[in-house]
This record gives C-alpha cells, structure tokens and sequence, in this order.
C-alpha cells in the first residue's frame, strides 16, 4: 500500500491550519505536507508535529506573492536575488522541521521576456538551490504544473522538467509528479511514472475533473495505487485534492485502500 500524506493547505480547511495536525493525525495520517510554512514560526509547527506524531514531508520553496497570483520565481530573470534569499529562508525551516525535500515552483513565464532567458535563469536557479540545499542534506524537488489552472506556467510536462533537471546537472535535483497535474497535460501515467522512477521524489494526487479526492473522476486510482506500490515507489503520496463536501466525508477513498491492503496481507 502506497504512503499518504495529507496536505494541509487543501485539506481539513473546516478548522483553522494550526488545528489541521490534529485533524489529519485523528484521520489516520502519519505523515503531512502543506505548500508554505513561512506564516508560521517554526518552533510553533515543530509543536504541532510532535504533539500529533506527524512527519513533515514536504513543503515549497517561497514563492512570491502567492495572493497577487504569483506561482514561483525561479524562472524570472529579475527576482534571482529574493530567490536566493528564499533558498536560505527554506533551508532554515527544513531543518527545524526535519523535511528533507523541498519544491521548487517555476513560476509564471512574464511577459516581454525572451523564452530561453526565463528557462536559462530557471536552470541556474535550480543549479543554485540544488547545491545550498545538498549541504544540509535536503533533496530539491521540481514541478510541473498544469497549463489549464495555471496559464503561463513555466514547466508543464514530464519531459520538458526532466529536460530541465539534465541540463542543471545535479544530482540533487529530482522531479515531483503530480498526478492531477500530468492527467490534465499527457496522460500515459503509469508508464511515465514506470519510465521515471528513480528521478521522481514524491507524487501527489487528485482527480479530473475537478482535482476532488480519488474516486470522484476519470482516473484509475485503483489500479494506479496496485502499480506504483509494485515498481517499489516507497516515497509518499500527497493528498493535494480539494474535497468535494468535507474532508472527512471524503475519505472513503482511504479507507478502502487500507482495506484492500488489508485483505491482501491476510
């Protein structure tokens, strides 16, 4: 059975975020991840963590100014200074918090800018972050996002990332494969997936259309979750969906994959 980690950015958004910890770990959740934990002061998500038994698997990189619409920074040749700066600020929660992998949103490709001088300050931007995160032993993760929910995005497809990640060169650069995500942009997921394991880090899930929890859409989570638990995937899952009614009304899902799992082992 696949490991699941509930993101708290999407999920459990019926009680306020310092509360979802113990929503999640109520839930059955041993692990969880989130998109930013820069509002908060580490030492008070430290307390949350440990209070629930909870492992803090995965969190971003900042990424602008999320509510003005920003997606990331890396690609924009005239923000390398505040990325920089932003490496060093994840690096400081990561390792009060235990994480040992962060994502990198690209950003949105601005307008006016030459498409290879957004992709060459990507690359070096990687590049950077890569090496300061290595030394603290801290994987840098890499995400391809959607062009439908996110117009502009700078990375949209499995291979244009993975194309990315060859030409920064580091070995601690790996691709973060959301499942929503690529269903929307190329479909062919358990074969990219099968293609790609040693260089995918984490995934995460949610349906189409929609992105609501497993069993709400077109995808195969069935046979999905059989698959990838038997390539050897032992990372874990993110639960990055928005729930269709509540999150606890929407975990059926879960639930029969523990079952399944369950009935498999007997």
């Amino acid at each position: 059975m696949p490991k699941f980690a509930a993101n708290l950015t999407m999920l459990f958004n019926e009680v306020p975020f310092l509360d979802r910890f113990e929503a999640a770990a109520r839930a059955g959740f041993d692990a969880v991840e989130f998109l930013f934990p820069y509002p908060f002061g580490a030492a008070e998500l430290a307390e949350r963590l440990e209070a629930n038994r909870l492992r803090l698997v995965l969190h971003n990189l900042p990424a602008g100014n999320w509510e003005a619409g920003e997606r990331g920074i890396a690609c924009l040749p005239d923000r390398v200074g505040e990325f920089q700066d932003g490496v060093g600020r994840a690096i400081e929660y990561a390792k009060a918090l235990k994480v040992r992998q962060v994502n990198c949103l690209a950003g949105i490709r601005p307008n006016g800018v030459d498409a290879e001088r957004t992709r060459s300050t990507l690359v070096d931007n990687l590049r950077f972050a890569a090496a300061a995160l290595a030394r603290d032993g801290i994987r840098l993760l890499v995400e391809p996002c959607n062009a439908y929910d996110i117009p502009g995005f700078a990375l949209n497809r499995s291979k244009e990332t993975l194309d990315v990640i060859r030409d920064v060169g580091s070995e601690n650069l790996f691709l973060q494969y959301d499942i929503y995500h690529m269903q929307r942009m190329e479909g062919e997921l358990a074969a990219t997936i099968k293609a790609n394991l040693p260089r995918i880090a984490h995934m995460q899930l949610a349906d189409n259309p929609g992105r609501h929890e497993p069993g709400t859409g077109e995808i195969h989570y069935a046979f999905l979750f059989e698959f990838i638990d038997s390539l050897g995937y032992d990372g874990y899952i993110g639960c990055e969906y928005k729930p269709r009614t509540t999150t606890h009304d929407g975990l059926g899902w879960l639930r029969t994959v523990a079952g399944r799992a369950s009935a498999a082992a007997r």
